[in-house]
């Protein structure tokens, strides 16, 4: 399957765009800070699934996936930051969206699993 027919893709894909707009109004000495590390692990997350997906096999795949796991965990803990230092307003809408990729990386990674 191609990966760009995958859901956990396309959420990945929605949830960088919405990481971008959420930090566009961050402080300007944040460009190299925490803009910049927070829009490079939402990039890692459709990124992991694609090169996974390129692989031979599931074992890989399964290694990839890891990763972006790991990237959308670290994308939540920089979320937090930036509203306890006041960049941005708490987004539900974000919040939900870093929450149904975690659901649907660590779904995937159990399917691949079972298979």
């Amino acid at each position: 399957m191609d990966h760009k027919d995958l859901d956990v893709w396309k959420k990945g894909m929605d949830l960088v765009e919405a990481i971008y707009a959420f930090t566009k109004g961050f402080p300007d000495e944040e460009r190299y800070g925490l803009t910049s590390q927070m829009r490079r692990a939402s990039i890692s997350i459709p990124s992991n699934i694609a090169e996974g997906s390129a692989r031979k096999g599931d074992k890989e795949l399964i290694q990839f996936i890891n990763i972006a796991i790991g990237s959308v965990s670290e994308l939540e803990t920089q979320y937090l930051i930036a509203v306890r230092l006041t960049f941005a307003n708490k987004n539900e809408n974000l919040e939900h969206l870093l929450s149904e990729v975690k659901k649907l990386l660590l779904g995937y990674r159990n399917y691949l699993k079972r298979k």
